[in-house]
């Protein structure tokens, strides 16, 4: 990866239009051109290939459709892994014949799975039958019939007219036998289906409901519901049409069922015969229905390639313009310094793939426009790169940060998880998605979560591998400590003493004066083990994290601002560096710059044990620095103690008192003049950050030349630069005829230099 994005050019292709196409195929399979849209007037239904782009489109969508039903069928195991970078394209007569049959195949495909579900509806509707002529049987069996006929006859139960109505006049007379009907209903619907089957009828309506074990598909949303079987004792037509009605609208089935109970044993019987045969055909259909999309499964990738290649190719072409004779294509290309001969020789190659003899041309265009950035990047730099891009993409020719953040990004990750536990989980997990790497692309899985970790997988190693360090530093895997190197603290009181303390409140404390082994000096690697048992492990452990986090952050922040003084001066954009880069770095370096110090300094020199520091008295820990408030009252300019201590020389006697708060005094020599100093310095830098460019632009575009354009007779122009004429004559090449033809001229000022530049 290089730490510059790649240098590009402006080039024109001239290529006639027979090898157009296997041009544009050559190109795409190295991918190191980007074109230009010629034709950004035009909409997308008057470009020239738009017939062949709608074609592709429509197969697109039938390949979609056959692969929803793959997978609904679970048959996406059957889908091979195909080589994305295969770019291998079929002949164009191959074309129409993969066209005819993937249109077939998805007329065949509709027609069997409606066929399918026409089966499977009418299979459904058995089932339901049976289980309603089974339930009929058994209500008929209590003599079910009596009971309605004579609750209907007797008019029991609510007499409300108010809420009613008068009863409904049977039609019929009135010792008939009460008519009957019977369904199916869903289990949810059946205390309001007889609440107002109940209204509707004016009480002259009997109904009962019987459960039914067995779970039922939906016919429109296909879920399993549960239902029941009811059936509804009635006396005339009136009524029956109200039941209809009712029954319609709640959305149940009604089933016509034999009056008399040997019709019915001879119904079920039949049904159960046709429940057989219909689960020998379903099974059969599924059978048929796995088999062809296993074969279908099996060219669907390679299939979905050509066509999304055939596709992107009439996309490309519909950037392209026609010469006047309409023999010739132009396009337009950016294409990297570094691989012009490479788009040179596949130009060839497509040109002698096509059969024709005309050898397509190739020139370099001077432009004004500012290239795309275009960064060499692998496969594993790729997910680095794509962070980097997600925040913004460098503008032409400048410093790729991405190389950088190969080590800043994980590192900075495992400072704030640093645990060997953790670590060595995400290194095995990463190293599983390197090792069964081609095997996962194969299963084509499409969860998004997961597809975010297997696209870090090389990311997560790094951060994995460096949490394994920052945790042996902080002598933590899984929250527990190891006692490798033993401890540099020792235990300063007596064993009756602590036993006497176990059932009290009391917490001894290890005085670091008289604890810890100053003769060993520091711990030999990483984090003692006896702040795993401290009260106040936390505070001490998240206050070293926070001070380093600071350090590297800080850090990180100058290494950008260096960067950016490496883009200016390659730019040649002076102003940038004396209005940003200047003030941005000292800025940075008055107050965080200087905070790190402070960090350092404190971490180095201040210790438990009096001494002189920078020559002043240090009376011990409580009085160590506060380097956040310190920040604070640097800024708000609060006066403090010139030192730690007071001392006073009285009658050749030397007193000595600590000033109050003395964390808050000075520690060092005209600390206090010194900062203020550096936040002057911090204060004056923020009005040149913000107006310097915008003043010093306005005062450069003052001076820039009038530039004074006259046209001559014929081709000529003329351009008259500070009493300076140059004749310019454009030289455009009529392809057809061979002739120098005119074309209109547009003279550019350049932004950076007192030049002008013919397109």
């Amino acid at each position: 990866m290089d730490f510059r994005s790649e240098k590009i050019k402006l080039c024109q292709l001239i290529v006639h239009k027979e090898a157009a196409f296997p041009c544009v195929v050559e190109l795409g399979r190295q991918t190191l051109v980007q074109f230009k849209d010629l034709n950004d007037s035009l909409s997308v239904f008057h470009r020239t290939h738009i017939h062949e782009i709608r074609r592709f489109t429509e197969l697109e969508r039938s390949l979609r459709y056959l692969e929803t039903e793959i997978v609904e069928a679970g048959a996406r195991s059957h889908i091979p892994y195909i080589d994305t970078y295969n770019t291998e394209i079929i002949p164009q007569r191959v074309i129409y014949d993969l066209e005819t049959r993937i249109l077939e195949l998805e007329k065949e495909v509709r027609q069997f799975l409606t066929n399918g579900s026409k089966i499977h509806i009418n299979y459904n509707k058995a089932r339901e039958f049976r289980h309603v002529l089974q339930k009929v049987e058994a209500f008929f069996e209590v003599h079910l019939e009596d009971k309605a006929f004579n609750l209907l006859e007797s008019g029991t139960g609510v007499n409300d007219v108010n809420e009613f109505g008068t009863p409904l006049t049977p039609l019929i007379d009135q010792n008939s036998t009460p008519w009957f009907v019977s369904g199916m209903i869903e289990s949810a619907k059946r205390v309001s289906f007889e609440r107002v089957l109940w209204r509707a009828c004016r009480r002259t309506a009997f109904v009962r409901t019987a459960d039914i074990d067995e779970m039922f598909e939906d016919s429109l949303t296909g879920k399993p519901v549960e239902k029941c079987a009811f059936i509804i004792f009635f006396k005339g037509e009136k009524l029956q049409d109200i039941v209809n009605r009712v029954c319609e609208g709640f959305n149940a089935a009604q089933y016509q069922c034999p009056k008399t109970s040997r019709d019915r044993q001879l119904a079920i019987a039949d049904i159960t015969i046709r429940l057989n045969d219909l689960k020998t055909v379903l099974e059969q259909t599924e059978d048929q229905k796995i088999s062809m999309l296993r074969n279908i499964a099996y060219d669907l990738p390679d299939w979905q390639r050509q066509i999304h290649l055939q596709k992107s190719i009439y996309h490309t072409l519909n950037k392209f313009t026609y010469d006047s004779s309409g023999n010739f294509v132009i396009a337009e290309c950016w294409v990297p310094d570094v691989h012009f001969e490479s788009v040179k020789e596949a130009l060839q190659r497509g040109s002698a793939n096509s059969g024709t003899t005309i050898r397509p041309i190739i020139n370099i265009l001077s432009t004004n426009e500012t290239p795309p950035t275009y960064n060499r990047v692998n496969k594993f730099t790729a997910v680095f790169q794509s962070i980097v891009d997600s925040y913004g993409t460098a503008c032409y020719r400048e410093m790729n940060p991405a190389p950088y953040i190969i080590i800043t990004f994980p590192f900075l990750f495992a400072v704030m998880f640093g645990d060997v536990g953790h670590g060595i989980v995400l290194v095995l997990a990463s190293l599983a998605f390197i090792y069964y790497e081609k095997m996962i692309l194969s299963r084509r899985i499409r969860d998004e979560i997961f597809g975010a970790f297997f696209g870090g997988r090389y990311i997560i190693l790094l951060m994995g591998l460096f949490s394994l360090y920052t945790g042996a530093i902080y002598n933590d895997a899984f929250s527990k400590s190891f006692n490798i190197f033993g401890s540099g603290w020792v235990n300063s009181y007596r064993r009756e003493d602590l036993k006497s303390w176990e059932n009290t409140s009391f917490l001894p404390q290890l005085d670091p004066a008289t604890s810890f082994k100053h003769e060993q000096g520091p711990y030999p690697f990483g984090l003692d083990p006896v702040w795993n048992f401290s009260v106040n492990r936390l505070n001490y452990i998240n206050s070293m994290k926070m001070k380093a986090s600071i350090i590297i952050g800080i850090s990180q922040m100058v290494l950008g601002v260096l960067i950016s003084f490496f883009n200016h001066k390659h730019k040649s954009s002076y102003v940038d560096i004396f209005t940003n880069f200047i003030p941005q770095l000292v800025f940075l370096s008055v107050i965080f710059v200087y905070l790190c110090i402070q960090i350092v300094a404190k971490w180095i020199y201040y210790w438990v044990v009096p001494d002189i520091v920078f020559g002043y008295n240090y009376p011990g820990s409580h009085c160590a620095p506060s380097l956040l408030i310190g920040l604070i009252n640097m800024f708000m300019f609060k006066p403090r103690a010139p030192q730690f201590t007071n001392v006073t020389v009285l009658e050749n006697e030397t007193l000595s008192s600590e000033y109050p708060q003395c964390h808050l005094a000075q520690w060092y020599p005209n600390q206090q003049f010194v900062e203020s100093i550096l936040v002057a310095i911090a204060f004056i830098c923020v009005p040149i950050m913000l107006f310097g460019k915008p003043i010093c632009n306005k005062i450069f575009h003052r001076k820039k030349p009038r530039l004074v354009v006259h046209r001559k007779p014929q081709m000529g122009f003329k351009v008259q630069i500070e009493s300076e004429e140059i004749e310019l004559i454009p030289a455009t090449t009529d392809l057809k005829n061979g002739k120098i033809i005119e074309t209109p001229v547009e003279v550019e000022e350049d932004e950076h230099v007192n030049t002008t530049k013919i397109n």
